[in-house]
């Protein structure tokens, strides 16, 4: 099953990047994962595969669409006011 991603995600890699930081912030999701290191701002894309191995744990998450998903209503379709 493939790993819940958001934009704006904060994942904590398993190694750091050369400048020293571990955490990076998720800024594109696709086939290819998009992430800005949070310590020099360098951006990076890695398949969803690789990213998936390489991920750690999430260190803060964003609200997921799902979560906030209207309930489906119980109006009737086709009926307006009548007068």
């Amino acid at each position: 099953m493939p790993l819940d991603v958001a934009l704006q995600d904060v994942v904590r890699l398993r190694k750091p990047h050369p400048c020293g930081g571990y955490e990076w912030t998720v800024v594109r999701l696709g086939a290819d994962i998009g992430m800005a290191c949070n310590t020099c701002q360098r951006r990076v894309l890695l398949p969803r595969r690789e990213f998936e191995k390489r991920v750690k744990k999430f260190v803060t998450r964003q609200p997921r669409a799902a979560d906030h998903a209207p309930k489906s209503s119980s109006h009737e379709s086709g009926t307006g006011p009548t007068e």
